[in-house]
C-alpha cells in the first residue's frame, strides 16, 4: 500500500521539506500553520494515516473535502513543501511510521529536510537561557554546504545539548542524538537516519511551555524563514486560529 497519495501533479525534486514533529505545546504544528497561511500553500497530497490516531476536520482553504491526519502542502512558486500532522502516532506503530516517512523522503529526491520540534522548557539549564532556539545535525546527514541549510552555521543558533539525561543512573552512552525532553519522536527519527542518507538534514528545536503558544510559534516560523531564506511579505494568522485554537472569546457582558 502506497504511503503517499498526490492530489495534484507536483514535482518534489529539489524542494526543501519542513516536517513538524508532534511535541511539547504542538509548537511545530503551529509554526507550520503560519507558514502555510503566509506562503499561500495548498494541499498537494495526503499520506496514509494507518499509523496515526484517526481524525478528520473541515478545511479552511475554501477547498471542498476534509482535513486528514497527515497532509503535504506546497506551491509551484515556493521552494519549500511542508507536512502538517494533526494527530499523534499510535504507540505500537511508531517504528512503522518512522520507516515510512524516511522512505518517502529518500524517494522524493529533496534538496534538504528540516524537522521542527518543541523541547520542555522546565528542563532548560542556565546556559540555555540565552536563546530558545537550537539545532541538531544528525551524524548521517550529508554536508550542509551548498544546501538550503547552509545558513544555520552562520546564524546565532547554538547546537543543542540535552539539559538532562534520559536515564540518569545509566552508565552507557545514550547515542549521537541527545535526549530531547518533550520532543516526541524527534530523537528517534533522527537516530534512524541511515548511513546511506543523501539528503542534507537538520532539526530546529525550541524550548517552550504548554499554554498560549501563538507567539512561540511565530518565533519558530520566523526562524525557519530565516534559515531557508524565505521571503514572507506578511505573516498571516490562519482562520482556524481565530475560531478554534483556544476557543471563542468570552462574552464580556458576563462580567458586568
Amino acid at each position: 500500500m502506497s504511503f503517499y497519495h498526490p492530489i495534484v501533479t507536483f514535482n518534489l525534486q529539489g524542494k526543501t521539506l519542513v516536517v513538524p514533529v508532534v511535541s511539547t505545546a504542538n509548537i511545530a504544528q503551529l509554526a507550520v500553520d503560519l507558514l502555510i497561511a503566509s506562503l499561500s500553500l495548498r494541499v498537494i497530497g495526503v499520506f496514509d494515516s494507518r499509523d496515526l490516531v484517526p481524525v478528520v476536520g473541515g478545511r479552511e482553504d475554501e477547498v471542498e473535502g476534509i482535513s486528514t491526519p497527515l497532509e503535504l502542502f506546497g506551491s509551484e512558486e515556493c521552494d519549500i513543501v511542508v507536512i502538517q500532522q494533526r494527530s499523534p502516532v499510535l504507540v505500537p506503530r511508531k517504528q512503522e511510521f518512522i520507516d515510512a516517512v524516511l522512505h518517502f523522503l529518500q524517494e522524493s529526491r529533496l534538496s534538504a529536510t528540516l524537522f521542527l520540534s518543541g523541547v520542555d522548557m522546565s528542563n532548560r539549564t542556565d546556559a540555555q537561557m540565552i536563546t530558545p532556539t537550537y539545532y541538531i545535525r544528525p551524524p548521517n546527514s550529508p554536508s550542509w554546504n551548498n544546501s538550503p541549510l547552509s545558513s544555520i552555521s552562520q546564524l546565532p543558533i547554538p547546537e543543542y545539548s540535552s539539559p538532562v539525561a534520559q536515564y540518569p543512573r545509566a552508565s552507557q552512552d545514550e547515542g549521537p542524538i541527545p535526549f530531547i525532553p518533550g520532543g516526541g519522536l524527534t530523537r528517534r527519527i533522527l537516530s534512524n537516519i541511515p548511513e546511506s542518507w543523501r539528503i542534507p538534514t537538520a532539526a530546529l528545536l525550541q524550548f517552550v511551555l504548554e499554554g498560549d503558544n501563538s507567539s512561540d510559534a511565530s518565533l519558530m516560523a520566523a526562524v525557519v524563514a530565516k534559515v531557508l531564506s524565505l521571503e514572507v511579505q506578511e505573516w498571516r494568522v490562519p482562520e482556524s486560529w481565530k475560531q478554534g485554537l483556544f476557543g471563542t472569546p468570552h462574552d464580556q457582558t458576563l462580567y458586568g
